[in-house]
């Protein structure tokens, strides 16, 4: 089980362009580094991740083993309607989740 850190702004005027931003705590283990005991620590990565606004989806991004652990995102949208705004992240195990917050437009 991951945790993200997701940042929405709770208020925006209709129209505006508004910065989201998620962390997501994951190890993002690349499957090349040995463990203490020289054994391959097994692949674990996050390998894409969805976010959706007014359910259409706003911005997807694919992760590759070049990826940091705890992979952190910043994008913009535009304010159109109020609404939730969640985030959908699957890592390479076919485990998928999510986290939302909510946006109200004036």
């Amino acid at each position: 089980m991951t945790r993200a850190l997701v940042s929405v702004p709770k208020t925006a005027r209709r129209g505006e362009i508004v910065d989201i931003r998620a962390m997501i705590a994951h190890p993002m283990e690349t499957g090349y580094r040995m463990g203490p005991n020289g054994a391959e620590i097994p692949r674990h990565i996050i390998t894409r991740l969805v976010c959706t606004y007014g359910g259409d989806e706003v911005f997807a991004a694919e992760f590759f083993p070049a990826m940091s652990a705890n992979p952190f995102v910043s994008f913009s949208l535009i304010a159109a309607e109020s609404g939730t705004v969640s985030f959908a992240w699957t890592d390479d195990t076919g485990q998928t989740e999510t986290a939302s917050a909510e946006i109200v437009v004036s």
